[in-house]
């Protein structure tokens, strides 16, 4: 797929439920490569939309393109055959509390059953260190693992095939403000270095500050906008001004650089990125 081919096409999308109409002619592009966000109030329609992403749901209207691949009411074997190609972390997490960590990694490998079994525990481990845990972690359950080496732990399973496309809900939910912080800076660093296209539904402003290129805003049962956030953030709407309250300046291009340079690492000098400690000495 080159660079000019969205990775996701929603075009027109309609759906309802028992017929209250949840999203009303929706369209959507997401382009190789770039972070976006959903945001929106609840109710609006978040949940909804990354599902019919996932092809869990089915539109009244219009359609739903991953990689070219119209989902809904595609045959299941062209459906799972497109889902090898992205990841998912689930708000909470999903692990199998029966499960050890190295198995619900795994589990993904061993349902896909062309991985040779000798190759399993290799990628295993090096997904492990991706994503920041020690090799002794493997051996642990869920229950042992703390809030943000569940989230961890999982971002793991939805990178062990390797997919160019990563989705998230709300990834930083239920952590502390450190956990969250370090969570982010692997998100940076993974996109980096995978080159993923990412989706996320979240509605922690920092997250969106740390990582996104454009914002996408559901209300009114319409994608209302969507852009960078400097664009976004000043949207005359009642969502969008309570969301970005006190935010609005930090919207600005060089602000966010700001921003993403002081998550980068840092020498001991005072903690300050060596960017920013170049630009104050011009």
């Amino acid at each position: 797929m080159s660079g000019d081919t969205p990775v996701i096409e929603v075009d027109n999308v309609t759906t309802a439920f028992h017929g209250h109409v949840v999203h009303r002619h929706l369209h959507l592009t997401v382009m190789p490569g770039e972070v976006l966000a959903l945001i929106g109030g609840s109710g609006s329609g978040k949940t909804t939309l990354l599902r019919l992403l996932l092809g869990l749901e089915v539109p009244q209207a219009g359609t739903v393109k991953i990689f070219g691949h119209p989902l809904g009411r595609c045959a299941q074997r062209d459906l799972e055959r497109v889902r090898y190609r992205w990841g998912v972390l689930f708000q909470n997490g999903a692990l199998f509390s029966a499960l050890s960590v190295f198995d619900n990694i795994a589990l993904p490998l061993r349902e896909l059953g062309s991985v040779p079994r000798d190759l399993i525990t290799p990628l295993v481990m090096l997904k492990l260190a991706q994503v920041g845990l020690q090799p002794e972690d493997a051996l642990k359950r869920p229950a042992e693992l703390s809030g943000g080496m569940v989230k961890r732990v999982s971002l793991a399973r939805a990178l062990i095939l390797d997919p160019p496309l990563l989705f998230l809900d709300e990834p930083t939910a239920g952590l502390d403000p450190d956990s969250s912080k370090q969570f982010v800076k692997l998100l940076r660093r993974l996109r980096q270095e995978l080159g993923l296209t990412v989706v996320m539904v979240t509605h922690d402003v920092d997250t969106l500050f740390a990582v996104v290129d454009r914002v996408a805003v559901l209300a009114d049962q319409h994608i209302l906008a969507c852009g960078p956030l400097a664009e976004v953030a000043r949207l005359p709407h009642p969502f969008v001004r309570n969301f970005f309250l006190g935010h609005v300046e930090r919207c600005a291009e060089d602000d966010l650089r700001r921003f993403r340079l002081s998550l980068d690492d840092t020498s001991d000098d005072g903690g300050v990125p060596a960017v920013l400690r170049e630009e104050h000495s011009l």
